[in-house]
């Protein structure tokens, strides 16, 4: 199998409910998210099977046309919570709502970001591209990533 590959990173704040330590607070990080696609185009006559004409899995333009910049415009600079967040139903005065909040249907750990980016924004996003994503990397820090693989 052939796959192409290309990072991006932002930077959003979290906060994961139910957890026992620090990341129970809301915080941020320097999210490094790398995306791994696949062709799922047939073979064409002479190349090697589901690359394009030129030879290509997907020109990486297009995935950051479509996977990076969607995190640019959804996520980055951005707090991501789940939509089940007591903070967000702590009463009038207690949590404020702007633009810079994003609610999600989960909670928002490395691994349930990556699960997300896969199964449901990169199935939008590569539409009718001839490529799926397979693999999604979610670096919290230097240290620490989750990854979900199809």
């Amino acid at each position: 199998m052939i796959t192409a590959k290309r990072y991006h990173d932002i930077c959003a704040g979290h906060r994961v409910v139910g957890h026992e330590g620090k990341c129970r607070n809301l915080h941020g990080h320097n999210y490094r998210i790398t995306f791994t696609v696949a062709a799922t185009r047939g073979g064409n006559s002479g190349l090697m099977d589901g690359l394009d004409n030129v030879g290509r899995v997907l020109d990486f333009s297009v995935i950051n046309t479509k996977l990076c910049q969607w995190l640019e415009e959804n996520w980055d600079h951005r707090m991501i919570l789940w939509d089940r967040d007591p903070l967000l139903s702590a009463g009038p005065g207690l949590c404020v709502i702007d633009p810079s909040i994003v609610v999600v249907p989960f909670n928002p750990t490395a691994e349930n970001i990556g699960a997300y980016l896969l199964r449901v924004v990169a199935p939008m996003q590569l539409a009718g591209t001839g490529a799926k994503l397979i693999r999604v990397e979610v670096e919290e820090t230097r240290k620490c990533s989750a990854v979900v693989e199809e």
